[in-house]
């Protein structure tokens, strides 16, 4: 498909990064978004509504915070099913629940519509970089018609299978890295109260069995201060591990640790960092344990 027309609704953390990749790369993006200010800054073009994005575009984009948000946008008299045509693709980016996308992917088939499903993996940085993980479940040759588009954006995609199992397999990441980070802030927190060097402390878990993403990737930074601000919120995840206790409850699988991070980001949330990058985590865990902070505000970054 090429010389396809790319519209994208929803452009914020993460939407606005993945479009300013393709704008860079010289595509033209009619983009949507309830701040203006979001499609601007992302250096696509406003479009006047989401209603308006489909009727311009071969290939839409949706990067939206949940499945009640992309049911209500995909719905309704002047929803994107109504507006879709045939022969388009409508890609939901969305950490989403993979009943509502088999049944939304049904919906649009009946309109001769592709719907792929394609969760996202890496952060902010590496939407930033165009250096995504996609994981996508859909027909293989809608993917491969809208390969083009996402190649901006992503440096690895796998094909899981049909409808809903990109979404199914987004969930599952994310459960397990909502457990390494909680566990990780846990431990650190009492690395902290027992006295040890938090950078020697790293080390040793990074040369030993406790590695994970977040000892490679995340407490590096934070035990600095910096907490990688951009990144997915307390409280996307706390719904993205009840949508994984959901999911595999639903295929009848005992879910034996989700108790953990459930509670963690919880309490981060009741304690007032709801809407902060998840990575706050750690200090709502400090708050409780003494208020402890792995890094003194008075020391140099």
């Amino acid at each position: 498909m090429s010389g396809q027309r790319v519209g994208f609704i929803g452009l914020g953390n993460m939407g606005g990064r993945m479009t300013g990749c393709l704008v860079r790369d010289g595509v033209a993006v009619l983009g949507f978004d309830p701040r203006q200010e979001n499609v601007a800054a992302a250096g696509a073009t406003l479009a006047e509504s989401a209603v308006d994005v489909v009727r311009n575009a071969d290939v839409v984009l949706l990067s939206l915070p949940s499945s009640r948000v992309v049911e209500a946008v995909m719905l309704g008299d002047d929803g994107v099913v109504r507006a879709a045509h045939e022969g388009q693709v409508v890609v939901d980016l969305s950490t989403s629940d993979p009943a509502s996308t088999r049944r939304l992917h049904g919906l649009l088939a009946e309109r001769g519509v592709a719907y792929v499903d394609a969760g996202i993996s890496g952060g902010a940085a590496a939407a930033e970089k165009g250096d995504l993980t996609l994981m996508v479940g859909g027909e293989q040759e809608a993917l491969d018609r809208i390969r083009p588009v996402l190649d901006h954006f992503a440096a690895k995609i796998f094909h899981l299978g049909s409808s809903g199992a990109g979404h199914a397999a987004k969930l599952l990441n994310n459960f397990l890295n909502a457990i390494a980070l909680s566990a990780t802030a846990e431990v650190m927190v009492a690395g902290k109260k027992a006295g040890l060097d938090l950078q020697v402390l790293l080390d040793v878990l990074n040369s030993s069995s406790g590695v994970n993403f977040a000892t490679l990737n995340r407490f590096p930074k934070i035990i600095h201060g910096d907490y990688l601000k951009g990144g997915l919120t307390n409280t996307l995840m706390l719904k993205d591990v009840m949508a994984y206790t959901d999911l595999v409850a639903g295929l009848g699988v005992a879910s034996l640790h989700s108790s953990g991070p459930m509670a963690a980001f919880g309490l981060a949330k009741a304690l007032g960092y709801a809407e902060e990058i998840s990575n706050t985590v750690v200090d709502a865990i400090g708050d409780v344990s003494g208020g402890i902070r792995l890094h003194d505000p008075k020391e140099p970054a």
